[in-house]
């Protein structure tokens, strides 16, 4: 006999009235953790269990317990990479074929997640999960990172209950941007010898998990950890450092053979696997001048001991997980974005601001700084042997469709799930399949339906089948595009062309290849018998490579590829305004969060800051404006009784203060640049509106002063100085009513040029 729930009924009173049953949301008892860990800027070979020397016993111990990939992909740049892995489809697909800073009106480049794609933590979360982001975001587009949001493609506007990290490219890791939930929180104090983000994320994530754990024991949760490492700036403690002194003075060509002989050794590359040879825009070490061989190492040396910092700081969130017992139910997935990054160029850089700016390196500038590198003092990457070597076996790097943009470890360990301990998996498989693994090994299916909007389907599929039977199939096809780099992988062939993107200008220079995608040849590989993507058979197979060629167009169609391009500056037309461009004037008040570049006037045509205070006592000083750090910034204040300004472009200091010092009873005090055509622009400094200074600026002005730094703030700095003749906070001593900056004649004001901007975000 079947018995019928009651009706629900309401009367006057409790007593009088029927409740209908209610079931709280809740996931299935036993539901597995799932913590997905995503590295950034690090190439297939830099893991201990990939190859490298480089000391990363956490991560190795991940692999052992678990499964490494050797034929695991990615988009070949970061925000695509992550959309794809949050929302299981391609990247073009939803919105993120390039990067958010450049939503163009194109539907492949929108840089906002559809509403019909939802993420992974939002499926999650509407399954019983907790959610949580720690680390990078880099998904919310140009226009929408202020303090005013709006915060939809923030990631609690994306189904994450709680996030702590930094919302753009980079941070510097000293003194990063940081936002908690959806607002802006105050930064590290400056100079503080203990903190390091990537400690912190650990710190934040641990904390989360115990706050979570400890409130509903059980509850199984989903947390997104991604590390601003090991992207540019470089940057860790000395004694990090130290034990990699002389590792790399071999170069990066013997250090790349060796590195090979272990990938084979120990099974990450098959035997047979070819080397491809040395390009030509690579240096030979044996070439390269005995300082200049000096400081390529060191700079290798602080790459090295970064990796091993950040292994550790992932070790303490998986030792954490040990500890509490949940770490043999947890699905840990590590990945890296994308491969390794050339962006330091042939000589590397010790303030990566310079490049999208053109600057050339001066080396011996950069010979003098040697000892700082990795300190707060730089923003250093490394040179670009280095990236070449840390992709072994293959070619090229991030930005290219080739297997050195494209493939990057991928260890998974889950030890209720998975009884296989320390194999390698060759399926060919793509980070579209992330989502669709979880979501199997959590027993829910992917929604059909979400906030009343229909979802696409999955482009990836689920690699579980894989977990303890090494001959799964793996994807059939998969296309790749990239800046204009392009190719298609079909059942064992890949056809790549040999186009070389206009957004580097030493590569435009110096990497062989086409320019045009008129002349763009496709080259053909048999990866089932080619690992490393070596050898060109598209002569012998040309009807193959057609064959491919013509997929390629037939994927590109469907996922929302086209239009092509290669460059930055020629998607500027197509550039998605903000809904609020900056002001052509803007006030600002002190106690309040740092105001982004995008939120404020353009300065870089000529401005007029005026700074309204209380009238100021003899001998106040300290910080009325600042933007930025000593690595690129600006700031105005009161020192040694005179009003100073400072500009710090790409770590070169410009000072310009007062002739006479600042009267007691002052309030106002204005700082005016007017640019000059074919000559150096002019800065004037008044103080109620008396000139009291004068000096010429040698240098434009950039168009983001803030990438890797803070913004704009009143009354004191917020984290590391402009100048270093004060120390932050370096709070002004007298009251500042406001700030007002109006932008001048020569100012571009709408819609902002985010192209230089973007290059720092790759």
């Amino acid at each position: 006999m079947s018995h019928s729930s009651p009706r629900s009924f309401t009367g006057l009173t409790t007593a009088t009235s029927v409740a209908s049953p209610t079931t709280p949301l809740r996931a299935p008892d036993g539901s597995p953790n799932v913590v997905v860990i995503v590295i950034d800027d690090m190439g297939f070979a830099q893991l201990g269990c990939y190859g490298s020397d480089i000391a990363t016993p956490n991560i190795d111990r991940l692999a052992a317990n678990g499964l490494r990939y050797r034929q695991f992909h990615v988009t070949a740049l970061c925000s695509p990479t992550r959309a794809a892995l949050l929302t299981g489809r391609n990247h073009h697909r939803v919105g993120m074929g390039l990067l958010p800073e450049i939503a163009m009106s194109f539907p492949g480049y929108d840089g906002h997640l559809p509403q019909s794609a939802s993420t992974l933590a939002r499926t999650l979360r509407d399954g019983g999960y907790s959610t949580f982001a720690v680390g990078k975001w880099h998904l919310a587009p140009r226009g929408e990172l202020s303090a005013s949001g709006p915060f939809t493609q923030w990631p609690l506007g994306v189904g994450f209950e709680r996030y702590y990290g930094f919302l753009t490219g980079d941070t510097n890791q000293y003194s990063p941007q940081l936002v908690c939930d959806n607002h802006f929180v105050d930064p590290p104090e400056a100079h503080d010898p203990q903190y390091h983000l990537t400690d912190d994320l650990a710190d934040r994530a641990i904390r989360m998990i115990l706050d979570q754990q400890q409130a509903t024991p059980g509850k199984p949760f989903f947390c997104y950890f991604a590390t601003g490492a090991m992207h540019a700036p470089h940057q860790v403690a000395p004694e990090w450092i130290e034990p990699y002194r002389g590792r790399f003075d071999k170069g990066w060509e013997r250090w790349r053979e060796e590195l090979f002989a272990r990938q084979v050794a120990t099974g990450i590359v098959p035997e047979g696997t070819t080397l491809t040879e040395r390009p030509s825009w690579v240096q030979p070490w044996d070439e390269v001048a005995p300082e200049e061989r000096a400081l390529y190492a060191r700079m290798m040396e602080v790459y090295a001991g970064f990796l091993t910092h950040t292994d550790a700081q992932i070790g303490r969130v998986l030792d954490f997980l040990e500890t509490v017992g949940a770490l043999d139910n947890t699905i840990v997935m590590l990945i890296s974005d994308n491969g390794t990054s050339a962006e330091g160029g042939p000589t590397g850089s010790i303030n990566e601001h310079r490049f999208p700016y053109g600057i050339e390196e001066d080396l011996d500038e950069n010979l003098a700084a040697i000892d700082q590198l990795g300190g707060d003092r730089l923003y250093n990457h490394y040179a670009w042997g280095w990236a070449w070597a840390g992709n072994t076996p293959f070619r090229l790097w991030k930005r290219y469709a080739w297997l050195g943009g494209t493939r990057t470890p991928l260890i998974v360990q889950w030890p209720h799930g998975i009884a296989a301990r320390g194999e390698v998996r060759d399926q060919f498989c793509h980070v579209i399949d992330l989502a669709p693994t979880v979501l199997d090994c959590v027993g829910l299916a992917a929604p059909v339906v979400v906030d009343g909007v229909a979802q696409i389907a999955f482009d990836g599929a689920s690699l579980r089948a894989g977990f303890d039977a090494g001959d799964v199939a793996g994807r059939r096809v998969q296309y790749f595009e990239m800046l204009g780099s392009r190719s298609v992988y079909l059942d064992g062939w890949k056809a790549t062309t040999d186009h070389v993107g206009q957004q580097v200008a030493a590569e435009r220079t110096l990497v062989e290849g086409s320019r045009d995608f008129a002349s763009d040849q496709w080259l053909l590989f048999d990866l089932t018998n080619d690992f490393s993507e070596a050898h060109d058979l598209a002569a012998q197979h040309p009807e193959k490579v057609r064959e491919l060629e013509a997929r390629w167009w037939l994927e590109a169609g469907a996922n929302n590829v086209l239009p092509l391009d290669d460059g930055f500056m020629t998607r500027f037309a197509a550039i998605i305004p903000s809904a609020y461009e900056a002001p052509r004037r803007g006030v600002y008040r002190p106690n309040a969060g740092p105001v982004i570049t995008d939120s404020m006037p353009m300065m870089i045509g000529g401005f007029t800051l005026r700074a309204f205070t209380e009238p100021v006592a003899p001998g106040v000083e300290g910080i009325i404006a600042a933007q930025g750090n000593w690595t690129n910034g600006w700031a105005v204040y009161v020192l040694d009784g005179r009003l100073v300004y400072v500009v710090n472009t790409y770590g070169t200091a410009h000072r310009i203060a007062s002739d006479a010092m600042v009267p007691g009873g002052a309030t106002t005090f204005t700082v005016h640049y007017e640019p000059m055509p074919h000559a150096d622009g002019v800065v004037v400094l008044r103080v109620d509106d008396v000139e009291v200074g004068r000096g010429a600026l040698s240098t434009n002005l950039p168009f983001n002063w803030q990438v890797g730094g803070h913004g704009l703030s009143v009354g004191r700095d917020w984290g590391l100085p402009v100048h270093d003749e004060y120390r932050s906070p370096f709070a002004f001593t007298g009251v500042v009513d406001r700030v007002e900056i109006e932008a001048g004649t020569g100012a571009v004001v709408a819609p902002r040029p985010p192209i230089l901007d973007a290059l720092h975000s790759e």
